[in-house]
């Protein structure tokens, strides 16, 4: 009997009611269609910036929970804005502390690009830079660019257009696929 794959989602924004967040929670609502559980990672602001110095046993709280929480996920969903040619300082943070820990090794990870077109790349190349260094198994299929505008979300701040919640759906998908046989 095998598990349903779980996915942690992992917003890049710390702005209340995002287009990037719009985008994981729509995939959570999404989820169970296509046989996937997903957990909302939600403590990216509770993170203390990243010191060498402290990627030592005991780990700080939030950064133990963070990687926990990658512990116990099958695959990644990571979904964030670009500012200023780039990942936030933020979220960067959160990839730093994962470099020390080997959680994110081998796990399957994707991103889905929210941005307009023509913007969001220089975020994704410094996603594909700094997940080769976790370890992380990009899964090139999966990832991809969903423009989403403040007119392509519902009452509740979630993304109504069925072809792109079809596309959550398979990029879900796409990453349970990839899990490593359970044993």
């Amino acid at each position: 009997m095998t598990s349903t794959p779980m996915i942690l989602l992992l917003s890049g924004s710390l702005r209340k009611g995002s287009t990037n967040d719009a985008v994981l929670r729509t995939a959570q609502a999404v989820a169970p269609s296509v046989g996937v559980g997903t957990v909302l990672y939600e403590d990216l602001a509770g993170l203390p910036p990243f010191n060498p110095d402290d990627d030592t046993d005991p780990l700080p709280d939030p950064v133990a929970g963070l990687r926990a929480a990658l512990e116990r996920a099958d695959g990644i969903l990571i979904c964030t804005p670009e500012y200023a040619g780039t990942l936030p300082g933020s979220f960067k943070n959160l990839l730093d502390w994962t470099v020390g820990g080997t959680e994110i090794s081998d796990k399957p990870t994707a991103w889905i690009n929210a941005a307009a077109p023509g913007r969001g790349q220089g975020a994704e190349a410094t996603l594909r830079t700094v997940l080769g260094y976790t370890g992380a198994t990009v899964v090139a299929p999966a990832c991809g660019r969903l423009p989403v505008g403040r007119d392509t979300l519902d009452e509740d701040g979630l993304i109504a257009d069925p072809d792109m919640r079809r596309q959550l759906g398979s990029t879900l998908a796409l990453l349970a696929a990839h899990r490593p046989a359970q044993g």
